[in-house]
């Protein structure tokens, strides 16, 4: 047996691995290059040989863009996905399909270079027609070639497209191909980026390496606000190389080497001015409800709520808090600012939406600003990418060389803007036999700034740079009300001027909350009067496609109605919660299993069974690891997370202090895709996610008759809702419901 190998010599016995990038080589002339998304151009090249580019703005962020958008385009060109080499993220190569976000990656961004290919079909079909005096309909292009469908004479794809591409207008009525003779769409065909990612060799923009860069650390104040009063530059003179590079209150070390710049950073003597401008973590729920608002909105309303809820219980409160990205790897990026052009190797989600951002960062027109997607640590919203590009161009513009910057954990969760805390109140009430006859939910939320362009940056902030200021949010008041029918309705949303911490979209912007309220609130209706929780959902749902996706996922977890909590009494639950993503999208369902220790308050998720139906499934395997991801972050978000702070800054800047789910935690996981060819594809990065948080509290009550309505869940919540229960009657087991707030 071989003995145990350490730390220190593992890494001794590690070669160095140098990276170098070349991006690929379009399929034809870049001199013909357009980057119209109104035209096939803007999306596709195809080369003498025969080979496909396809040009995507949407970027794989590990959500398995990669190979659905080939599969998409493959299908409609009749070839295999290992034709076609794909540029992504690219703003002077490739049009702009607006930020992956929102789950648009395919639902927006494939469908779209899918009509461009089926057009270029159409027209090479066209081409081919004329050259082999054939009708078109007697024609299919397959293979790389347009053939006859009863044999013959072929002309090959690059034989029909010159140097001048397609020159033609996407047409969004080109008719696709039929779902019954799909050769690539469905199938569960390999990521092109997972061997390389297994074996350590993948290249991420934290390896990326120009001639003669400059490693670069921002030094961030100690609380935020603070003024930069003094800075010793002699204090750093030890490090051969380093300079230091101030900038008004942007202040930051450049070196060589990295662990130079690093050591730089530490040793820097900067004097500060005070500064405690936040509130504390503690205090945020409170001022969600005192303001001040800058508005009032009624979102929904149906009949009279008002009246028909005068006798009902009062309102119950949820409470989402800030939380972070929590990134596993710090945020970084490279920049490139020279002869009045610049250059940002970024892992950002939005590289055409953050161009003019950085142009006038650095005073540049926008058309010498070019921005190129290169992988990065995981995020689903806005993490530090986009301030470490902002850094690193700053830094580039003042030093006149290739910077990067790398961020320090440290930076990453204590500087990354934070998803905004959200406060809802709900109240209603169900008839015996399960109808929802009156509903109000009632939201306290900061409003998203209109038109802002971007999430305002760090770099320019503290330079004194002027950029566009205000909030980004999201959509964050989707899904405030029930899918179930109501007799009587209100939604309303009390608008904030202002978030605790900068804020950002972060994975299922508000929909997380709102769902966990809404699916909580409609068991919490069903317990009252008696009645299964999945029996009442399944009567009060008009959607087949949702009656679908509840049954799907209560018979994987083998569903038999019984009195709640569970008779037991052993610590065991289950639950169950459903969402139909902004109402217009996504089906889930997701069915949970839990067991809860009453001593430690330790909640162990035991089994999750999960039924989804994103429509037209493209790559059933991708879509399923998305599902998989969208569970367990929202379990660790639910758990565990929540960023804390003080009056001068963020507390929480460790992975102790702002801890994620670990191996340990994973429960099982069963997923059923529901395939629909007939119905367009919908997303499956952020949907998934909002029924976890309901199913869980609702399995915690099942399991031991308490309501959890704050998150995270920590076993001292757990621990403090149970010391609240009653006292079970003499020889009773069954533990009682617990009303209270916790």
């Amino acid at each position: 047996m071989n003995p145990p190998l350490s730390r220190r010599a593992l890494l001794g016995s590690m070669a160095a691995l140098t990276v170098a990038f070349a991006l690929p080589r379009p399929a034809r002339s870049a001199a013909a290059k357009t980057n119209d998304p109104a035209e096939v151009d803007g999306f596709l090249a195809i080369g003498a040989d025969g080979s496909v580019t396809v040009y995507c703005g949407k970027v794989d962020l590990g959500q398995g863009l990669r190979v659905a958008i080939r599969q998409m385009a493959a299908e409609e060109l009749g070839i295999g996905i290992e034709a076609i080499a794909l540029i992504e993220g690219d703003t002077l190569l490739t049009p702009d399909q607006g930020p992956t976000a929102g789950s648009t990656g395919v639902a927006k961004g494939g469908v779209q270079i899918r009509q461009a290919a089926a057009t270029a079909r159409q027209a090479l079909i066209r081409l081919a027609a004329i050259r082999l005096e054939r009708a078109p309909e007697d024609l299919d292009l397959l293979d790389g070639a347009v053939t006859p469908r009863d044999g013959g004479r072929s002309i090959g794809m690059g034989d029909l497209v010159g140097e001048g591409g397609f020159a033609l207008k996407l047409d969004p009525k080109a008719p696709l191909r039929d779902p019954a003779g799909y050769r690539v769409v469905g199938k569960p065909l390999p990521r092109p980026d997972i061997p390389a990612k297994v074996c350590g060799t993948h290249a991420y923009v934290h390896d990326f390496k120009l001639p003669g860069m400059l490693h670069g650390r921002v030094i961030r104040p100690p609380s935020v606000g603070a003024s930069l009063l003094q800075v010793d530059e002699g204090s750093i003179k030890a490090v051969k190389g380093a300079r230091v590079v101030r900038i008004k209150d942007f202040l930051a070390v450049v070196a060589s080497r990295e662990w130079d710049a690093i050591r730089a950073a530490r040793m820097l003597k900067a004097v500060w001015s005070d500064s405690a401008p936040l509130m504390g973590h503690r205090a945020v729920r409170a001022a969600l409800g005192t303001g001040p608002f800058i508005a009032e909105e009624v979102l929904k309303t149906k009949g009279d709520a008002a009246a028909r809820l005068a006798e009902a219980p009062p309102a119950v409160e949820y409470y989402w808090p800030v939380q972070s990205h929590g990134s596993l790897g710090p945020s970084c990026a490279v920049a490139q600012v020279k002869d009045g052009t610049a250059t940002i190797w970024t892992a950002s989600q939005a590289t055409h939406k953050f161009r003019p951002a950085f142009a006038a960062l650095l005073g540049l027109p926008v058309d010498k600003v070019r921005l190129v997607y290169l992988d990065g640590s995981g995020c689903y919203g806005m993490n530090g990418h986009d301030d470490a590009a902002a850094d690193a161009a700053l830094l580039s513009k003042a030093t006149a060389k290739p910077v990067r910057v790398a961020w320090s954990r440290d930076d990453e969760l204590g500087w990354d803007p934070k998803g905004p805390p959200q406060l809802i109140a709900l109240r209603g009430a169900m008839s015996p036999a399960g109808q929802v006859l009156g509903w109000s939910t009632e939201m306290w939320l900061p409003k998203a700034t209109a038109g802002l362009s971007n999430v305002p940056l760090l770099a320019p902030e503290a330079a004194g740079i002027n950029q566009p200021r205000g909030l980004i949010t999201g959509l964050i008041a989707q899904n405030g009300d029930p899918p179930y029918a109501t007799t009587d309705l209100e939604v309303k949303v009390h608008w904030l001027a202002d978030a605790p911490l900068r804020p950002s979209n972060i994975r299922a912007p508000g929909k997380i909350a709102n769902v966990f309220a809404v699916e909580s609130y409609f068991d919490e209706l069903c317990a009252g009067v008696g009645l299964d929780p999945l029996v009442t959902r399944l009567m009060g749902l008009r959607d087949l496609r949702g009656v679908a996706v509840l049954s799907k996922a209560a018979s994987m977890m083998a569903w038999a109605p019984r009195p709640v909590p569970n008779p037991k009494g052993d610590g065991n639950g289950r639950g169950i919660a459903y969402v139909h993503y902004k109402h217009s999208e996504t089906y889930v369902a997701v069915a949970m299993e839990v067991a809860v220790d009453r001593d430690t308050g330790r909640i162990v998720v035991k089994r999750v069974t999960c039924a989804h139906d994103c429509g037209l499934v493209i790559n059933p395997d991708a879509l399923k690891m998305q599902v998989e991801g969208c569970i367990l972050q929202t379990l660790s978000r639910t758990l565990l997370e929540e960023v804390t702070f003080d009056q001068s800054r963020v507390t929480s800047t460790d992975q102790s202090t702002y801890p994620i789910l670990g191996f340990a935690e994973v429960p099982e996981l069963a997923i059923e895709l529901i395939d629909r060819p007939d119905q367009p594809p919908m997303g499956g990065g952020e949907a998934a996610t909002t029924p976890v948080p309901a199913a869980l509290a609702n399995a915690v009550f099942d399991a031991v008759g308490i309501r959890l309505r704050t998150v995270p869940f920590t076993p001292e919540r757990v621990k403090e809702a149970l010391s609240r229960l009653p006292r079970p009657a003499e020889g009773d087991p069954k533990p009682k419901d617990d009303d209270t707030d916790t």
